[in-house]
């Protein structure tokens, strides 16, 4: 028997490399071709939300604020979720002002299992019906692994980002499969791209990527799909808000011109709008800006080059603090920080309530 399997699995290793390689030379000309036909007919028949029920997590703020925005705009009723009861009732005001005909903000913590039970109820109780579940509260904590003295303070990560949007998929699933609805994960070019300090955040996203493609092959056509990979957008993180390794969030814009660097930051109105075409269209995958989509290849095709990069770049030499990362110099020598960031994210101002 062991024989045997040794014996397929040699002829598995040898062939089948070039089996894959051969079938996407030939065939990947007419699979993008399709692919680009089917994009153009999900682009005329795009779904209009006109008066339909849509639930926003983390719509305090950021992404899931203008995304509030731009379903409002389309008609569709709107609940939406969040932990800050000020500044989401601000946000509800703005987004039936822009034409919303129904909005209403639940006070909700993504990570108690009995918050998003009791969203998704708000949902239903009120409006009778759900359209479209965006997930999108997260946190990110900011610091290199060894400096966490409690490993628990890294928790909020997986039970905000990840576990938050497990338990409102689960509750809205019954009511999604009534309506053929669809599910906007708001997840990260993270998932992907490793970047040293934000571990945590970095798996969160991994893990959230690979739930919703297996829950996409489990639902097949009941429920449509959208993971949203942003690279870096204007909101709150770009901040600079992290979680520290004592648990607690601040802002620490030293800190985020380490990570960031030069990279340029979307404004988060072109993210959105993007965002909302895309769920519209039933796009199973939108990163924005698209550019992102490059360093996905780098990954794929030159891992040890993308780590030894990631690591020269964000990381000083030992003893060194933080800020002489050349990353961190580039940004300093360049001037390039009031080019490549939004006005908004050069402030160290958030929302507190």
């Amino acid at each position: 028997m062991e024989f045997v399997l040794d014996l397929i699995n040699k002829i598995l290793n040898t062939y089948l490399p070039h089996i894959a390689t051969t079938s996407l030379i030939h065939f990947m000309p007419l699979y993008l071709f399709l692919k680009f036909l089917h994009f153009i007919y999900r682009s005329i028949f795009t779904e209009n939300v006109a008066g339909k029920v849509i639930v926003i997590t983390g719509a305090s703020s950021g992404i899931g604020e203008h995304l509030a925005y731009e379903y409002a705009k389309k008609g569709a009723r709107l609940v939406l979720a969040a932990r800050r009861h000020k500044s989401l009732e601000q946000v509800a005001d703005m987004a039936y002002w822009l034409g919303s005909p129904d909005v209403i903000s639940v006070n909700a913590d993504v990570s108690k299992v009995e918050d998003c039970q009791r969203l998704i109820a708000e949902a239903i109780r009120n409006f009778g019906r759900l359209d479209h579940l965006v997930s999108n509260a997260a946190v990110t904590p900011l610091y290199m692994f060894e400096d966490l003295v409690e490993v628990n303070n890294a928790a909020p990560a997986m039970d905000i980002n990840f576990w938050g949007a497990v338990y409102t998929t689960h509750f809205a699933i019954p009511h999604l499969k009534e309506t053929k609805g669809k599910i906007i994960a708001i997840t990260s070019s993270a998932g992907y791209l490793p970047a040293a300090r934000i571990s945590f955040y970095n798996a969160s996203k991994a893990a959230l990527i690979s739930f919703f493609e297996t829950l996409r092959v489990e639902l097949g056509t009941q429920i449509g799909i959208t993971i949203v990979t942003p690279g870096l957008v204007e909101s709150e993180l770009t901040k600079g808000k992290f979680l520290t390794p004592e648990g607690k969030l601040e802002v620490d814009q030293v800190m985020r011109d380490v990570e960031m660097s030069v990279t340029p930051i979307l404004p988060v109105e072109k993210c959105a709008r993007s965002i909302g075409k895309s769920a519209c269209r039933g796009d199973n995958y939108l990163t924005e800006p698209p550019w992102f989509k490059t360093l996905f290849i780098y990954v794929l095709f030159f891992p040890e080059v993308v780590d030894l990069f990631e690591r020269w770049f964000l990381i000083p030499g030992p003893g060194k603090p933080a800020t002489e990362a050349p990353s961190k110099i580039l940004l300093d020598v360049t001037g390039l920080q009031e080019y490549v960031y939004p006005p908004s994210v050069l402030s160290p101002h958030i929302k507190v309530d």
